[in-house]
């Protein structure tokens, strides 16, 4: 338990400091742009109502679930793919290396020309950015796979369908988690950048219509909801991976030991 508690201790301890510090700095600011923090808490109260929240953040996070989910399909599908057969690999390769050289914002105005300016255009931005950390981590978690069990398996005639359930995506499982944990970040950028396109709602949408008309503090306030929503998503995320590599971990934990 005292672990436990210190820990805790440790989480809080350093965004505590960051938040007192902004709030002292900030506590005689008289410029219009830097607001004082306590000016930015109370335009977060006043702004992000429940009828706000379903206007905007709401949608926000059903477009970035829908990239993300759609990344991580292709990504993890074509990673396996790739990452098994090596002439799949050769071939395919300078290409995914020149796509994945292409920044994801450049792109919107040419997924605009054919997904037009709703809500697939914004999940495809999204997708077109996620995709690459799970699809390239996911290959070389593939190629990981140790040869001894994949013998091993051959040999018992595991093939298939059986041989990528219960031997490649357990042991490309850590790679894929790690290229998930990136494209996360990742898609919660492109969520805000997609906004900014011929959108009417949305956390991106909304903190731009805060900057035109000059309201600096609700711009602040949801540039601060925007930072709480990251940090919320990453501890789920982090619940997820902590539940599915529960048998990775203790196998690491196992080996330190001895």
């Amino acid at each position: 338990m005292n672990r436990v508690l210190r820990q805790a201790l440790f989480a809080v301890a350093l965004p505590f400091v960051l938040v007192a510090t902004w709030w002292f700095a900030s506590a005689g600011s008289t410029d219009a742009y830097t607001p004082p923090l306590r000016t930015i808490l109370s335009a977060f109260g006043r702004v992000w109502t429940a009828d706000r929240f379903a206007d905007d953040v709401l949608p926000s996070v059903l477009r970035l679930a829908g990239g993300y989910l759609t990344a991580a399909a292709v990504g993890v599908s074509l990673g396996v793919v790739v990452g098994s057969y090596r002439r799949v690999r050769a071939t395919v390769e300078p290409v995914l290396e020149f796509l994945r050289a292409v920044p994801p914002p450049v792109l919107v105005p040419v997924i605009m020309l054919f997904a037009g300016i709703g809500d697939g255009m914004k999940i495809v931005v999204i997708a077109s950015g996620c995709v690459w950390p799970i699809l390239l981590n996911t290959v070389e978690g593939v190629r990981a796979v140790d040869s001894v069990m994949a013998d091993t398996a051959r040999s018992y005639g595991v093939r298939g369908t059986a041989r990528l359930r219960h031997l490649v995506l357990p042991a490309a499982s850590p790679q894929i988690f790690a290229g998930l944990r990136q494209a996360l970040s990742i898609g919660i950028i492109l969520m805000v950048i997609s906004e900014m396109f011929a959108a009417s709602n949305g956390l991106g949408f909304a903190i731009v219509q805060f900057q035109r008309s000059f309201a600096i503090p609700d711009m602040w306030s949801g540039i601060l909801l925007l930072g709480l929503l990251g940090f919320v998503l990453s501890v789920l995320f982090q619940l997820v991976e902590a539940k599915a590599l529960a048998w990775y971990r203790g196998l690491r934990a196992s080996q330190r030991s001895s």
